[in-house]
C-alpha cells in the first residue's frame, strides 16, 4: 500500500472482514456486510476495487471466482491510522488526546488498572 494512501471508513469494514476471514469472494464479503451496513452490492464491489487499486488487498482467481485477501498488515494499518488521527485532530500531541479521552470517558476499575499497567510498563522501558 502506498505511504500516503489511507483506507476510508467504509473500506475499513471490508478490511476487518478480510483480516478475520480470508480469502473470500465478493459475494461472501457482501454477505458478511449485509448484517452491518445498508449498502447495495455495487457499492461493496466498488470498495473492493478501490482497495485493490490501493494495493491493500489482492486476489487469486479460482475458476470464475476471485478470492480476495489482505496484503497489508492489520497492526501496521491501525498504527498508521492512529498517527493520522493524532496529527489531524490533536496536532500530533498524544498527551492532549490521552487527557481528553480520560476526561470524557467513564472507565471501570479494571480498565483503569489496565491503563496503569501499560503506563508502568512504558515507564520501565
Amino acid at each position: 500500500m502506498e505511504q500516503n494512501t489511507q483506507i476510508s471508513g467504509a473500506e475499513w469494514k471490508i478490511m476487518n472482514i478480510l483480516w478475520s476471514t480470508s480469502p473470500l469472494t465478493a459475494n461472501e464479503i457482501i454477505n458478511h456486510l449485509g448484517n452491518h451496513v445498508n449498502w447495495n452490492d455495487r457499492t461493496i464491489r466498488t470498495l473492493i476495487n478501490r482497495l485493490l487499486k490501493k494495493q491493500a488487498i489482492s486476489f487469486d482467481k479460482k475458476g470464475r471466482e476471485y478470492l480476495y485477501y489482505p496484503i497489508v498488515n492489520e497492526d501496521e494499518c491501525k498504527r498508521k491510522e492512529n498517527k493520522n488521527f493524532l496529527n489531524r485532530v490533536y496536532n500530533g500531541t498524544f498527551s492532549l488526546m490521552f487527557a481528553k479521552f480520560l476526561e470524557d470517558e467513564a472507565f471501570s476499575k479494571d480498565e483503569i488498572n489496565d491503563l496503569k499497567k501499560i503506563l508502568n510498563e512504558k515507564t520501565e522501558k
